[in-house]
Formats: C-alpha cells, structure tokens, sequence
C-alpha cells in the first residue's frame, strides 16, 4: 500500500505576501511594477497594479505567471529557447494565453511540488527577476 503526502496548496495569505514582498523590493529600487500570483491550476490569486505603473506591465506580469507556472521554470531560463530555430520558437500554451519569456515569472514550489507562480512586470526584465525572487524567498 502506497500512501502520498498532501503538499499544502499556494494560499491567498501566501499570495498577498508574495506581492507585498515583490512591491516592498521594486519601491526600495524606484521601480513601480505589476505582480500577478497564480495557483497550481492557473487561478489568480492575487494582482496588484499601481497608478504609476505602465498599463502594459498588469498583462505582461500575468502571462509571465502562466509561463513559469506551464513550463515549471524561471522564465529567465527560457529565453534562448524561444529564439528562432530554439526547440519553443512556435510553442503553443495550453492556457489560449500567450506564453511569454523574458525574465520576472517564476515558479513556487513548496515540498519540492509546484504549487504555483508568480509574474513581475514593469521594471528592465533582470529587475522583475529580482523582485519575483525576493517574494519567493520571503514566502520559503
């Protein structure tokens, strides 16, 4: 008999401290940026969008989320991959979201099990991949 180890899903209250931590980051940068948190599934828990911040940066956050959460990578990680000729270059998402990579999406996991991601948006891309880390350590 096998028995399994329930993982604790990705919660509101972790998604609120996801995006607090990433606002907290990019604020102490003078960066004003979009975060989008998504559970396993692909369900907004939480978004947040400044006055300040471009209006483009609310999209381009969320579909960071959904690229880190499909391909349970960084979206740092995938950038080459999408260049002409790369083994994603005309890879299509199961999400009827396009799928986007530069970096600022990650993924959360918790127990060694994807549990979510999160998608930072609005600051030059090694900014938002810095903002999203710092939320996701904030949250371990």
């Amino acid at each position: 008999m096998s028995t399994t180890t329930a993982v604790a899903p990705l919660t509101i209250h972790d998604a609120e401290v996801l995006v607090t931590a990433a606002h907290r980051a990019a604020e102490a940068a003078g960066v004003t940026v979009s975060v989008t948190v998504v559970d396993a599934g692909g369900h907004l828990l939480a978004f947040r969008r400044d006055d300040q911040a471009v209006l483009i940066s609310g999209e381009t956050s969320t579909r960071k989320a959904y690229t880190a959460l499909q391909l349970n990578a960084a979206t740092a990680d995938l950038v080459d991959l999408v260049k002409p000729d790369g083994p994603f270059h005309s890879l299509q998402t199961a999400l009827d979201r396009p799928l986007l990579f530069i970096a600022g999406g990650l993924p959360i996991h918790r127990d060694g099990r994807l549990i979510g991601a999160i998608g930072v948006g609005g600051g030059a891309p090694e900014q938002d991949h810095g903002f999203a880390t710092a939320a996701v350590e904030r949250l371990a």
